[in-house]
């Protein structure tokens, strides 16, 4: 039997996103894509650990987010790190740019996912940078969870 490459459940998380943020407000997004990326997407060949979001001349962008190109692929696959736009509503979206231009705030990508119709989403949070003794509370939290739950197995 042919074994089956393409997922129609993708979900790729940017784990380091939370660990390095204080997330704030999500919303999802459209990406515009093309050839190629979407048959990588369906395989989970995607990278959101360098991702950002920015705003360019009233449009929004995603970069560092690196789709590896399909091994299929011919002369028209797509290049890995390109910068890819992002669909939104223009209420949404002139909200998250004011919010967006206060200081210390980012704009970080925490999921690619496939929704039912099919189409690739990008759920971004509004993201405050966390402080290293920020990031020691939250690993000493998760090693708390961890003890508890093996003392509730056990």
């Amino acid at each position: 039997m042919a074994e089956k490459r393409f997922s129609n459940t993708v979900n790729i998380r940017n784990k380091q996103a939370s660990f390095q943020y204080e997330l704030l407000d999500k919303f999802v997004a459209g990406i515009v894509l093309q050839g190629t990326e979407i048959k990588s997407i369906r395989e989970g060949k995607v990278n959101l650990q360098d991702g950002y979001c920015y705003f360019s001349k009233g449009e929004f962008f995603a970069k560092g987010i690196n789709i590896t190109p399909y091994a299929q692929g011919t002369h028209y696959n797509h290049e890995a790190a390109r910068e890819r736009k992002l669909l939104m509503k223009k209420s949404e979206l002139s909200k998250l740019e004011a919010k967006s231009e206060e200081k210390g705030l980012a704009l970080v990508p925490l999921r690619l996912f496939i929704n039912d119709r099919g189409l690739a989403k990008l759920e971004i949070a509004l993201a405050k940078g966390k402080k290293s003794h920020d990031k020691r509370n939250t690993i000493k939290e998760k090693d708390i969870k961890r003890e508890l739950s093996r003392i509730k197995i056990g």
